[in-house]
């Protein structure tokens, strides 16, 4: 006969062992590392869309511009022979995505400088920025707060702007130029609009070199290297409302993503690299390497003059990318 004592141990609820609990935990880390990959990629997937999204604005805001101005925005307006602070041409859009009260802060002939306009500088213009940009923060200088941008203007392959002749280079955008549809013989749906760079991007500038007209484009970024000098800071892509290129615009020297090394204090970084600042000198020209870059993984996105948003990635062909870039040299390249 069992004993009350016995009775009462056979009926007691049993727990879980350590071992059983250990093995559940075990279970539900190896589910959530399963399905932290996909939330990740969704998350991606979703900020990628709306990239897209912000270019296709851009694209429109464009074509408005276009239809009012009977011609695209010019990156910077530069008074011959003096030295300046320009207005980009992502400020020239303003009014066309829902930024008219703040362009009408800005009074082209009595502040031509973007200097004169603090609180445009500071205003942070949610279209210009992308989803996957870690740097989404505000920039402090000695005289201004500045807020980045991540999608800048083709500037073309490599030669920017002549300050003495008023030359300009091949791409869609640039000094002093406000190029009609018809100028690009190219093609519309052939030629880049603009595509995404980095904010606080490394990038070296004002070293004066090359000095000349009619310099090739480096074939690589070790070629590139022989003209590395002067200021390094990281600092591009930081301020929207200037129409410097390493601000404003990207080149083509490069295909997306392609890294341009330079050690600075014992430190190797991925640079863009500018010859003297648009702007900044009245006789020296302008040749800039202004990589395209994104935080998507293997490729970025990139606005055709057309409107269309193409996904590009970093294995496009080098004379195809540069094609692109161009807006009357009758290459015949596509995305498709």
């Amino acid at each position: 006969m069992l004993t009350s004592r016995t009775t009462f141990s056979r009926n007691r609820p049993r727990g879980f062992t350590l071992i059983e609990l250990l093995v559940v935990i075990a279970i539900i880390a190896i589910l959530i590392a399963l399905l932290l990959p996909a939330v990740q990629q969704a998350r991606e997937a979703a900020r990628r869309t709306q990239c897209r999204n912000n270019l296709k604005q851009v694209g429109v805001a464009l074509h408005n511009y276009s239809d009012a101005h009977k011609g695209f925005p010019p990156v910077s307006v530069l008074p011959a022979g003096s030295t300046f602070e320009p207005w980009s041409g992502h400020a020239r859009l303003l009014p066309f995505i829902e930024g008219a009260s703040l362009s009408k802060l800005i009074d082209w002939k009595v502040s031509p400088e973007f200097t004169a306009n603090p609180l445009a500088a500071r205003t942070r213009i949610p279209i210009y920025l992308c989803p996957s940009e870690i740097n989404d923060r505000a920039r402090q200088t000695p005289t201004l707060t500045h807020y980045p941008l991540n999608y800048s203007f083709n500037e073309g392959t490599w030669f920017i702007y002549d300050p003495v002749s008023g030359a300009v280079g091949d791409g869609a955008f640039h000094p002093n130029r406000a190029f009609r549809s018809a100028d690009i013989s190219d093609g519309l749906s052939q030629t880049l609009a603009a595509a995404e760079t980095k904010a606080y991007q490394p990038n070296l500038w004002d070293a004066f070199n090359p000095s000349t007209l009619n310099v090739p484009p480096p074939a690589d970024p070790a070629a590139l290297a022989a003209y590395f000098g002067g200021t390094f800071d990281s600092n591009g892509h930081t301020e929207w409302v200037e129409g410097d290129v390493h601000e404003t615009g990207f080149t083509t020297t490069f295909v997306p993503n392609a890294r341009v090394l330079y050690t600075s204090s014992g430190i190797t970084y991925d640079v863009d690299f500018t010859s003297v600042r648009d702007g900044e000198s009245a006789t020296l020209p302008t040749y800039a390497a202004v990589t395209a870059r994104s935080f998507h993984v293997g490729s970025i996105n990139a606005l055709m003059l057309d409107g269309a948003v193409k996904n590009v990635g970093n294995n496009i062909n080098l004379g195809v990318w540069r094609g692109l870039g161009t807006r009357n040299k009758k290459e015949v390249v596509t995305l498709d």
